[in-house]
């Protein structure tokens, strides 16, 4: 038999870069094949996702096809309520951001594997990190990838939670100086638009106004408005709004009793966060601060103690 072999050492290396260049070329196939199979998505009335997910859309798009079955209804439901208040339901789907804390995670771990490979340093016995090592690395980069997604999504629904109620009287206010002075409810919002500072409040007024364009009530539109933001503010002020109009009454004084009430209550948040601000510079003080205030007072009071006994 190993004379059989080194006879025919051409024909067994031939044979097995044949197979390899097969093999190769069989997994080549099936990547293509996979991401052939994955159906184009129509983008004309979305808006275009954020940087993050536009550098990797082809892999959330592969992702999110193969992995769409999987997940339940009840998540889809969920998450969609919280991309609608984050402002991006016109930019991702559900699975589409499942996909990129997939992505995220693997690729995390993958990039923590690769610098813990970069720095294992063999000792002289032989023996490095052990595997328990790189599965924990791992394991580590897969949860810390998933939870990041979230983790953003969470500060871009607080931001714009923020941002909504800061702007919210000053854009009442101007509603309600064009009411007063003659325009009716969908002119103030037009003058509101126009003169108002760029936000989440001035997209939502410009997505009211463009479904008043297509054909929509704009009771039904200023409902989806307050949906859309899920704040408790804007649905009041919208529900007074519909009310006003429904009954006959006059908006001016509704508008202005509304501006008011949001106005008082922004001052009232900015009063709460100031009186928290001393409750939470107490750890940073206590932690930080008061040691090396301590350790400067007390070093030089501690040489003289030590240089006066010699």
């Amino acid at each position: 038999m190993s004379d059989f072999l080194l006879r025919n050492v051409t024909l067994i290396t031939f044979l097995i870069a044949a197979a390899v260049g097969l093999a190769v070329a069989l997994v080549c196939w099936l990547l293509t094949r996979s991401v052939s199979d994955v159906p184009p998505e129509d983008r004309e009335y979305k808006d275009p996702p954020p940087l993050g997910f536009r550098l990797t859309w082809w892999l959330l798009q592969w992702i999110s096809h193969y992995f769409a079955h999987l997940v339940p209804r009840s998540a889809q439901a969920g998450l969609q309520v919280r991309l609608r208040k984050a402002g991006l339901d016109y930019c991702l789907s559900p699975v589409q951001f499942i996909a990129s804390r997939i992505l995220c995670g693997a690729m995390l771990a993958i990039l923590l594997a690769w610098l813990l490979n970069s720095f294992d340093t063999v000792r002289q016995d032989g023996a490095g990190l052990g595997v328990g090592v790189y599965v924990q690395t791992i394991l580590a980069g897969l949860l810390l990838g998933w939870a990041y997604p979230g983790i953003w999504l969470r500060d871009r629904l607080a931001a714009r939670r923020s941002e909504v109620l800061k702007t919210l009287p000053f854009f009442l206010d101007i509603i309600t100086l064009c009411v007063e002075a003659g325009l009716n409810m969908q002119g103030a919002i037009v003058q509101a638009v126009a003169k108002g500072p760029k936000g989440v409040l001035r997209d939502e007024l410009q997505r009211v106004m463009r479904d008043i364009r297509a054909g929509k009530p704009r009771a039904t539109a200023l409902r989806d408005m307050a949906q859309r933001l899920g704040e408790p503010s804007i649905s009041n002020f919208t529900t007074a709004v519909i009310q006003a109009e429904s009954m006959g009454m006059n908006l001016g004084p509704v508008l202005r009793a509304q501006a008011d009430q949001r106005r008082s209550e922004r001052f009232l948040r900015a009063e709460k966060l100031a009186m928290e601000a001393p409750v939470k510079m107490l750890f940073p003080l206590i932690a930080f601060i008061f040691p090396c205030t301590f350790l400067v007072l007390f070093f030089p009071i501690a040489m003289k103690f030590m240089n006066a006994g010699l």
